[in-house]
């Protein structure tokens, strides 16, 4: 059973906002920092965003700064993407990913779980 399941992916306008969840069955949950990644299609998997496992620190790459805003609840072990003004270009699939404590979180190699990933396409 996959650990991460993640939902909230559409097709939008540029412009337009979304907000990706994902929900986990890691417990305790509150002990793992989480991030976003994203992978378009030939491309590498990049870094989109990540949060400290109490939600404290934050860190984002430097192309959605200002737009996308990563949040957790820790009571609802789901951790949030919002993400607004969509460029055309955010067209991913994004996948939710729990690191095991190793922060900051900004490379694949820090993390050991995965879901699935949810189709994000905005469209010009």
């Amino acid at each position: 059973q996959v650990p991460l399941v993640e939902s909230g992916g559409g097709l939008v306008q540029a412009g337009s906002s979304l907000r990706l969840s994902c929900a986990t069955s890691l417990r305790p949950f509150s002990s793992y920092p989480m991030g976003w990644f994203r992978q378009a299609p030939g491309k590498e998997r990049e870094f989109v965003a990540a949060i400290y496992s109490d939600g404290t620190s934050t860190a984002y790459a430097d192309f959605v700064k200002g737009r996308f805003t990563i949040s957790r609840d820790n009571a609802k072990n789901t951790v949030y993407l919002q993400m607004n003004s969509l460029k055309s270009e955010d067209t991913a699939v994004y996948y939710c990913a729990a690191s095991p404590g190793i922060w900051p979180a900004r490379t694949r190699s820090a993390y050991n779980y995965w879901g699935q990933g949810t189709q994000v396409t905005v469209s010009s």
